[in-house]
């Protein structure tokens, strides 16, 4: 199938059920400037339910991605584009392989993914699996998720959102941001990541900020809470010199605030010694920081934690900071 548009307003509740696979064209370039294959937009109520696949056929796209040959190059579409909806709900589908982001929500109000499942290969670049912004009250709940860049992410505007019961793997975990590239950034506020799993992922709980960019947003109010950590690589980080390739400058500090985070109850076991990472920027240092029953494991021994420009308040079982 090619993409699809469904573009409201509606004067009454909308319900698609799918419970066979729809695939999209193997062909990178096919779907010409669909930058969604399926846009849903402008609806109140909607609902996407069933047992059926969305199946991208991503393979042929991932290695001529623009984050693969970090240029400049035609963007491949992502899977889904959830835009201005309220009061939605996407259950038991599963998104598979996408050539971009699996999901794009943005601008939506009282949006549920509950037992939604997304499946792409570790190999799959730049294939974050729902990506949130400028959108309040969204719930990933009784899902899993495993894709080759993060599982969920939360773009600027991100208020209200609930992350719980997610199973991550492989992938690069569950991330704030990246923020603070653009003038014009929304703050991120409250969001609970709850009872989640991270397998074999490259980070756990990360927030991430950009340096020696103009953006001057807040994120407040992040609570990460009952983790289970099994073999990650950075298991739990704030990184206010987010710079992935190095290409970009960082003698200028970041303008992100970042204020009131907890890690709390976070347990399993690390890749690296340094398992709790927290570089915050010189400029706008992190504030009420917490890490409470942090209880990593390095083969065997417990992990360490390295600090900067934050004083993170421990309780409970948790590494003392080194800088």
């Amino acid at each position: 199938m090619n993409a699809v548009k469904v573009k409201g307003p509606c004067k009454a509740a909308v319900e698609i059920q799918v419970d066979g696979t729809i695939q999209a064209p193997k062909d990178p370039y096919a779907l010409k400037d669909a930058y969604e294959w399926i846009k849903i937009e402008y609806v109140n109520y909607f609902t996407l339910s069933g047992k059926g696949t969305f199946d991208g056929q991503g393979a042929l796209a991932w290695n001529n991605n623009c984050r693969a040959t970090h240029q400049n190059c035609k963007r491949h579409s992502l899977n889904f584009g959830f835009n201005f909806l309220n009061n939605s709900i996407v259950r038991d589908i599963t998104s598979k392989d996408s050539k971009n982001f699996h999901v794009h929500v943005l601008g939506c109000n009282n949006f549920t993914f509950d037992n939604f499942h997304i499946s792409a290969p570790k190999t799959s670049i730049n294939t974050d699996g729902i990506h949130i912004g400028r959108s309040t009250d969204v719930k990933v709940l009784n899902s899993n998720i495993a894709t080759g860049d993060d599982c969920v992410s939360l773009g600027d505007g991100s208020r209200n959102v609930t992350i719980k019961n997610v199973n991550c793997g492989p992938g690069h975990g569950i991330s704030v941001g990246s923020l603070g590239k653009f003038t014009e950034e929304e703050p991120v506020e409250n969001l609970l990541v709850k009872n989640c799993t991270m397998t074999g992922t490259d980070n756990g709980v990360r927030i991430k900020t950009w340096p020696s960019t103009p953006g001057a947003t807040t994120v407040s109010d992040i609570h990460f809470e009952d983790i289970t950590m099994v073999n990650v690589l950075h298991p739990v980080i704030i990184d206010q010199e987010y710079c992935p390739w190095n290409r970009c400058s960082k003698k200028i500090p970041s303008k992100v605030k970042i204020r009131k985070v907890t890690f709390k109850n976070i347990r399993g076991t690390s890749e690296r010694k340094e398992g709790v990472t927290l570089i915050c920027s010189k400029s706008v240092p992190c504030e009420g920081v917490e890490l409470s029953d942090v209880s990593l494991a390095y083969n065997g021994a417990p992990i360490v934690a390295k600090c900067v420009n934050v004083k993170p308040k421990i309780t409970g079982k948790a590494p003392t900071c080194s800088s």
